[in-house]
Parts: structure tokens; sequence; C-alpha cells
């Protein structure tokens, strides 16, 4: 619920930001930070665990991840927030619980798969409510929602590769190791974007950065990693769905964003989707039909 909180708010600074800043290099510039700051802590703390050392294989893996994944939704998120409001973004990535579940069962002839599959028609139905208005150019563009349903598919990979990583690694671990390598390899498109649009040093601007390194990029991930560790992916995605309400709210108040008028029909079918999707049914159902 923590990391929630964080978030929403990371997304309505976001927004704010990318007035100003180049886009992907806000999310290097935390990605980078974030990184060196958790490598710090462990190596020179024990506050977050003791952590093993790390095999060659397995730096090829957080490689791999690193690239594929997470520099691939910094990417996706900034460029999604630019175009498109930071409400609509968090929707996006509220379906992920969804994509979660396709991804730890193929379709078969079974309720679970139907379940399953049911969830992601009516998260995709909320997706398509969203982003209408947008299709017919009564809005902002449609980029910034194609890259935003990119990013909820990209993190929804990300989750689940960080879940296999905590068995070998500490989550903190997990989330040091793959920021630094995501932040490094977005850096030369960062060093064009400043090159190429310049960047406004204000105090104001310097300040929200440092927060949300802080805040979403260091405890957020600590947080979020523990989950991963403990529950499945879906379940931990499950609080997707307070994302777009905290971002919402933070949004809001703190940078006068308007609600999409079509915000509270796409949430509605996307969280019916969700808990469609991980609820048990047959567990709920018993507890209300007496037994023979």
């Amino acid at each position: 619920m923590v990391a929630i909180i964080l978030w929403g708010q990371n997304n309505a600074a976001t927004k704010y930001m990318v007035a100003y800043w180049p886009p992907i290099t806000i999310g290097v510039t935390r990605f980078l930070s974030a990184g060196m700051i958790l490598l710090c802590v462990l190596r020179w703390t024990d506050w977050l665990g003791k952590p093993q050392p790390v095999s060659r294989e397995l730096k090829r893996k957080l490689w791999k991840v690193s690239f594929f994944s997470l520099a691939s939704y910094i990417t996706c998120y900034c460029i999604a927030i630019r175009y498109t409001s930071a409400s609509n973004v968090a929707l996006h990535l509220g379906t992920a619980p969804v994509w979660a579940l396709l991804w730890e069962e193929r379709p078969r002839m079974t309720w679970r798969s139907a379940q399953s599959y049911g969830a992601a028609l009516l998260a995709v139905f909320g997706v398509i409510l969203l982003v209408w208005p947008n299709i017919r150019g009564r809005n902002s563009p449609w980029v910034g929602d194609l890259f935003g349903f990119g990013a909820s598919v990209l993190w929804t990979s990300y989750g689940r590769q960080c879940r296999a990583l905590s068995q070998a690694l500490l989550p903190p671990e997990v989330s040091a190791c793959t920021f630094w390598r995501a932040g490094l390899i977005l850096s030369p498109v960062a060093v064009w974007e400043i090159y190429s649009r310049g960047i406004q040093w204000q105090t104001n601007l310097v300040l929200i950065q440092a927060y949300c390194v802080m805040a979403s990029g260091v405890v957020a991930f600590i947080l979020w990693n523990n989950g991963l560790r403990w529950w499945p992916t879906s379940r931990v995605y499950l609080f997707n769905n307070l994302i777009p309400i905290s971002t919402m709210l933070c949004a809001f108040f703190f940078i006068h964003e308007p609600i999409s008028p079509t915000f509270w029909f796409a949430m509605l079918f996307i969280v019916s989707g969700v808990l469609l999707g991980q609820t048990n049914w047959q567990r709920l159902f018993a507890r209300f039909v007496p037994e023979v």
C-alpha cells in the first residue's frame, strides 16, 4: 500500500516534470541514482540484508532483464506520460495483473482458463473505453495510450523476472542491479536528449527529482520486490488497481490535472476484470452454500 501511494505521487510528479525535462532523461537519472544508492546501502550496511556473490550466469540474466524489460518499460512509460495524462498511464499499468494471469497459464478447456481470459476481455474493453476519445481525436494523441499499453506489458514482464531473480538475490539487490544497468543502457539516449533539447536546472525540479529517486525509486521498489518474493506475480499486481486512484488524486490536487471523462468507466471494467481473474469463486460460493 505504501508503494502504491509513493508511485501515485511519482506519476503526478513525472507528468509535471516532462514539461521541463526530456522524458527519457527523467527516467535515466532516477534509475541510475536509485540503483547506486541501493548498491551503497547493500555494500556498507546490513539494513537490507546480506547480499550474496553474483555469478557470471546471474549477471547475464540481470543484463537481459534490464535491457528487454526495465529499460524498455522506462522508455514506454516516459513517452506515454509525455503525451497523455498521468491518470491514463496509471490505468494502463492497472491492467498488469491480467497480463500476469495470462502469462502464468495458457488457454485450456477449464473454468480457470475461462476465468482468466474473461478477465482479460474485460480489461481490454476498459482500455478501449479509455483510449476511444483519443483515437477519435477528441483529446490527447493516441500515441500516449499506445505506449501506456506497452508499459503495462513490460511492467508485467519485469515483475515476473524479478520474482525469479528474488530466489537467488535479495529483493533490494534485484532492484539495485537492474536499475543501474537499465539507466546505463539508456544513458546515450539521455545525453542526446539533453544535447538536442537542453534541461532546466530549477531548484523545485531538482528537489522533485530527488524525492522521486528516494521515495518511488528506492523505498517503493524494495517493498514491491519483497512482495514478489513471497506472493505470485498476479497477486502482487492486484495492488496495481489502486495506482490509478492514487495517481488521479495526486495529479488532481498537486498539478490540477483534469480527470478524463472515460476514466471511471474504464477503471470499472479493468478492476472488474482483475477481480474476476483473481477471485477464487468456488471457495467464495462455498461459504454461502450449505453442505448437504
